[in-house]
């Protein structure tokens, strides 16, 4: 079994779309959707889910009023003053400025602050019709996504091991932070979509020195090439510098933005067009 994961510098790119297409060109694979901040392959896949999990992420401390003896030593201890002063006595800490760290549970002389794990995050495994599907949904604020991106890609690979899969794709999220970080670590290849806009440019560069740290092998396809051929011409300098094999140059098609109103796949709307057999030939190069 083989995981290949489809990156991008920034968000926009078409990424989702080109992993979509991908899935229904490719046989025997399992998909996975790694962009846990904000996941969108289920809005192409419709998928029906058969397992929901929940995932704890981080901590936020809390007060009991009849314990806290309002000596402040939490409030000169917290480095990320979330703790304040009600107006009327007491303490009380502010959930959007605690970052979880728990050194307030420790310096408190009355055990007064307890700390709860975060719940507001969930994952999932379901049924869709290009295969089986994990993916997750964090709430609003949330943290430590490369942790759940981590652990929707480790029941991907256990459900490719028990259905004899072949593949694993993921399709990662945009960027370079820690879910991009723990979208690569271990993969075995990389596609890179690549916008040909300088922002474009700019962030896909940093992509392609996050994966040469892994030492990890790469290929690159440029999206709506044909909106700024002049940028093309850089992202083809920097792919040959880098040795990363340039499999396509997909133009701009309205029939992208069709496919994806009515939920399908380019390759599912139109098997026949240009773009479709683009992405046939890249899933061959990439296999």
């Amino acid at each position: 079994m083989k995981e290949i994961t489809i990156l991008s510098g920034k968000g926009g790119t078409g990424k989702t779309s080109i992993t979509a297409a991908i899935a229904s060109t490719a046989k025997n694979a399992v998909f996975c959707d790694n962009d846990v901040d904000a996941a969108d392959l289920h809005l192409i896949f419709h998928p029906e889910v058969v397992e929901e999990h929940t995932f704890f992420s981080g901590y936020v401390a809390s007060i009991d009023d009849d314990k806290c003896a309002g000596c402040g030593i939490c409030v000169d201890h917290c480095r990320f003053d979330a703790i304040h002063y009600k107006d009327m006595g007491g303490l009380y800490i502010n959930a959007f400025q605690c970052e979880g760290c728990r050194l307030c549970e420790r310096v408190c002389p009355v055990q007064a602050i307890t700390s709860q794990r975060n719940s507001n995050n969930y994952w999932y495994v379901s049924n869709t019709r290009m295969g089986k599907m994990v993916h997750a949904k964090m709430g609003s604020g949330e943290e430590n996504s490369g942790k759940l991106v981590s652990q929707v890609r480790q029941r991907a690979r256990e459900i490719a091991k028990e259905t004899g899969a072949e593949y694993v794709i993921n399709d990662g999220p945009p960027g370079i932070g820690c879910a991009a970080i723990s979208s690569v670590t271990g993969t075995d290849a990389v596609l890179l979509v690549i916008e040909p806009t300088h922002s474009g440019l700019h962030d896909v560069g940093r992509v392609v020195e996050l994966i040469e740290s892994f030492k990890i092998p790469s290929f690159a396809l440029v999206n709506k090439y044909d909106i700024n051929r002049e940028v093309v011409s850089e992202i083809e300098a920097l792919l040959e510098k880098k040795n990363i094999p340039l499999l396509a140059k997909i133009p701009f098609d309205k029939q992208m933005v069709e496919s994806m109103v009515i939920g399908q796949t380019i390759v599912e709307y139109n098997p026949h067009s240009e773009i479709s057999k683009m992405i046939e030939e890249v899933w061959k190069a990439i296999k």
